[in-house]
């Protein structure tokens, strides 16, 4: 019974510091991820890109298709939907779309593509596809960064304010010394 008393000061201290780094992580870790958050803070969905009628007609005679952007950014898991509006067939890397058709490609892994792209100005076209972040992703981060930051600032504590130590009673002696 003794030795859980001794222990009740070092484990309300813990308690403590483990309760106040939860709060400051996890406010650090929403801070931080609403000041970062982009296109990657996104559960997976189908995106559409829309070749326009008359594209191919534009691009043959030197024009510009603002509608066509040079690079597209995904998160895994999304779907790339190319509808082909034209009256001509057109290709975006493995796709073939031909013309008044509808073709997809799964995104899959976070990688940087360049694809070549009959309907684009540049003839080519950037995918970029990103991890998603996920509730699961910022519940990791707390899990890794709460019991970091409670061990070293608990290990700093014990260092810079050592707990008192029980004071012993006038005339008692130590275990070992009545049993020699």
């Amino acid at each position: 019974m003794a030795k859980n008393s001794n222990l009740r000061p070092y484990l309300k201290r813990l308690a403590i510091i483990f309760l106040i780094c939860l709060v400051f992580v996890l406010a650090f870790n929403e801070i931080t991820y609403a000041m970062t958050k982009d296109e990657g803070a996104r559960a997976p969905e189908a995106v559409q890109v829309i070749i326009p009628e008359g594209t191919a007609a534009r691009l043959a005679a030197g024009e510009i298709v603002s509608s066509i952007p040079a690079g597209l950014t995904f998160v895994a898991g999304d779907v790339l939907e190319v509808i082909n509006l034209d009256q001509v067939d057109h290709q975006l890397g493995p796709l073939w779309i031909p013309a008044g058709t509808t073709a997809s490609l799964a995104l899959d892994l976070p990688e940087r593509l360049s694809y070549d792209c009959s309907f684009s100005s540049s003839r080519y076209l950037d995918i970029e596809v990103k991890q998603p972040t996920t509730l699961g992703n910022r519940i990791t981060a707390l899990s890794l960064g709460v019991p970091t930051l409670t061990a070293l600032i608990y290990l700093y504590s014990l260092a810079a304010m050592p707990l008192d130590r029980p004071k012993k009673k006038k005339g008692s002696q130590p275990a070992d010394a009545e049993q020699g």
